[in-house]
């Protein structure tokens, strides 16, 4: 994978293109200092705000003698360490005006996500269970806690073959305006060379009769969107592309992913999707290659062609899909079509701070279990009092 692959991925580099076709959305550029405080491991204390509004909802504050003896007298060092505290939490004014703005022109809520990631893995911190958000401090809280903004912000380039930096040179938050989408109404395409080889539902965790029964209708229109809005438009010619179809048949598009690395491929393998790749371009049984290997009638592309001509750009490859269509090729369409067929919930593994369920070698469970066992034997080891 090239490192412009995954730089095509970002939101502020597509969206522009494509925003007659998306949600609404508002990019923002994030000032280094607060990238610095979103990578800060000192503690998770939300930021300073203007309007001293609160991400979290308020407590009741109990005072010092309810929850104390009659004699008990505060320490003059417990009050320097909250001062302390209070004087070092981080303020962007700065950009939590700009937040404030940009909230307002969609609405008054809005669903956060940056170059690459959203902080899906993080809504168990959220106060309403989802990535809605209404104020800046909402905002910072996902972002803070999530390990998806993490690998953005530290390993975006992992898989590239040609790594030249660690990051991107400038990051930016995405404020999309919020919908309550239904999961059984979103979809993934993955994009091969330029030709769609197949679509998975988004959500793939749950069984949804309706997507069964409406088959069909979901496949013409997410083929037809691809054809007439995406295929050409987009740089890389191998991607993923995530959209959701309205109750009257129209297709939004939500997101461009790379191809492989650390996109999931939902229903599908990778191996599935590039032996769909390798059939519709061969023709294999179904689309009675010649002897020559190149495809009968008026197609006329071999695999060699196909991986270099345009670089997946341009026209050819958006009648390319048609006329595998028209030949009978069948899109590798995927829906979960039983109950006993779902996935497992990745929120299984990110309900919970991941420390609370990681036990492997080296881990903060596995340090602490081992500190409590030698403690343990210590004691037991010690001679008894007075023996």
């Amino acid at each position: 994978m090239k490192q412009s692959e995954i730089l095509a991925c970002q939101i502020q580099e597509w969206y522009p293109s494509f925003n007659s076709v998306s949600l609404k959305t508002i990019v923002i550029p994030l000032p280094e200092p607060f990238i610095e405080y979103l990578l800060d491991d000192g503690g998770l204390f939300l930021p300073k705000t203007a309007s001293d509004e609160d991400a979290l909802p308020s407590r009741v504050k109990v005072t010092w003698p309810d929850l104390q003896a009659e004699d008990y007298h505060r320490w003059k060092e417990e009050d320097d360490e909250e001062e302390e505290t209070a004087q070092n939490v981080a303020a962007f004014p700065n950009l939590e005006e700009a937040v404030r703005a940009a909230i307002q022109k969609l609405g008054g809520s809005a669903f956060p996500k940056m170059n690459w990631s959203a902080p899906k893995d993080a809504v168990w911190i959220s106060t309403n269970g989802s990535l809605k958000c209404c104020l800046f401090g909402e905002i910072v809280l996902l972002l803070r806690a999530s390990d998806s903004i993490v690998h953005d912000l530290c390993h975006a380039f992992e898989s590239c073959e040609d790594k030249s930096s660690d990051r991107p040179s400038q990051f930016y938050l995405a404020l999309r305006k919020w919908y309550d989408l239904r999961p059984e109404m979103e979809f993934r395409g993955f994009v091969k060379g330029g030709l769609l080889v197949g679509v998975s539902q988004r959500e793939v965790t749950g069984f949804y009769p309706a997507m069964v029964e409406n088959l069909e209708e979901f496949e013409s229109a997410v083929f037809g969107f691809f054809t007439e809005h995406v295929s050409g438009k987009f740089g890389p010619p191998d991607y993923t592309f995530d959209c959701y179809v309205t109750r009257d048949g129209r297709v939004k598009l939500i997101d461009f992913n790379p191809w492989g690395a650390f996109t999931l491929p939902l229903l599908f393998t990778w191996d599935d999707l590039e032996r769909n790749y390798w059939q519709a371009v061969n023709g294999l049984e179904e689309l009675d290659v010649g002897s020559t290997g190149r495809l009968d009638g008026d197609l006329g592309l071999n695999f060699e062609e196909l991986s270099l001509n345009s670089e997946g750009l341009g026209p050819d490859r958006m009648d390319l899909n048609w006329k595998l269509k028209e030949r009978g090729h069948k899109l590798d369409f995927r829906v979960v079509e039983r109950a006993g067929c779902v996935q497992p919930s990745l929120r299984a593994s990110s309900g919970v701070p991941y420390d609370y369920i990681d036990t492997s070698p080296g881990s903060a469970w596995d340090e602490f279990l081992r500190r409590a066992d030698e403690e343990i034997k210590k004691q037991a080891s010690a001679p008894a009092a007075g023996g």
